[in-house]
């Protein structure tokens, strides 16, 4: 390993910054849209304002944790994949202890604020953690890896209802199964981006996995999430507007679709980030639906 420089403390913070991704804030949109849109539905359009507060303020902190332990993880194979060449520890501009410690700390800061919740949502926190601690190793070993992650975007949701209702109800876990297929869906986008370095490295995804039908598959994907959201949204009891989200969310995988039909690297990633969109109108329409009912 190349030796790491002297940074002073300003450029380390920065380097720090980098880690958690805190100039590519995209990561944290998709963990919050599926809570937020758990929270809604858990409170019937009036979240408790703690544990909004507390389940935002998580949202960021289990992203950025998971950045730096995924940068750990993967720091003897960033190197050799043009996209993430220069991410602070494949470029060797700080140490790997250095993730560990900046992923345990904003673990540790995340759990004590879920520490001020109900007994339930601190255990489902636990796993939550596992989770994010686990996911980046997944790659070596199972061509499935973008279905863990979803599992750990979608502990949320559980987390949401409980935190809510100290109960997690059979729509939670509805809700809970659409985020995986959804996160798993987008994830096996990014992957795309990747697969020709992966293959040469050795990192396994759905991506590779799927091959020629990567498309075919993502947009199965896409539409059981449809599916399962509307499901959910027939046990919470949402009407016209919700509808109205799922529809506008319907086009914007349309467009998803559009956009990888050719596996441009550069379109793909447009389809990844277009789901930060995706997320918002979904959530307008519950948030719609429990303000103008």
């Amino acid at each position: 390993m190349a030796v790491v420089p002297r940074l002073s403390l300003p450029e380390r913070l920065r380097e720090y910054a980098l880690l958690i991704r805190l100039d590519r804030p995209i990561g944290t949109y998709l963990v919050m849209w599926p809570m937020l849109w758990a929270l809604w539905i858990a409170a019937a359009g009036r979240p408790d304002p703690k544990v909004f507060v507390v389940f935002m303020a998580g949202a960021f902190l289990m992203r950025s944790a998971g950045c730096a332990i995924n940068d750990y993880a993967d720091r003897n194979f960033d190197p050799y994949v043009a996209r993430t060449r220069e991410r602070p520890l494949a470029a060797r501009r700080i140490h790997p202890n250095e993730a560990l410690v900046v992923f345990a700390v904003l673990v540790l800061v995340a759990f004590a604020l879920v520490l001020t919740l109900n007994v339930l949502t601190i255990v489902l926190a636990t796993a939550a953690a596992l989770l994010a601690a686990t996911y980046p190793f997944l790659k070596r070993i199972t061509n499935l890896p973008q279905y863990y992650l979803g599992v750990a975007f979608a502990w949320g949701t559980p987390m949401a209802f409980a935190a809510q209702n100290g109960a997690v109800p059979p729509v939670a876990w509805l809700l809970f199964l659409a985020v995986i297929l959804w996160t798993a869906a987008y994830d096996t986008i990014y992957a795309m981006i990747d697969r020709p370095d992966d293959l040469e490295i050795g990192v396994k995804s759905t991506a590779i996995l799927f091959g020629p039908a990567d498309r075919l598959v993502v947009g199965i994907m896409q539409a059981l999430f449809l599916l399962c959201l509307w499901g959910a949204g027939e046990l919470a009891g949402l009407g016209t507007w919700f509808v109205a989200g799922l529809v506008a969310a319907g086009m914007s995988l349309v467009y998803q679709q559009v956009l990888i039909a050719d596996r441009d690297p550069d379109l793909c990633f447009r389809a990844f980030l277009n789901n930060n969109t995706l997320g918002a109108l979904v959530f307008a329409g519950i948030a719609l639906d429990y303000l103008l009912a």
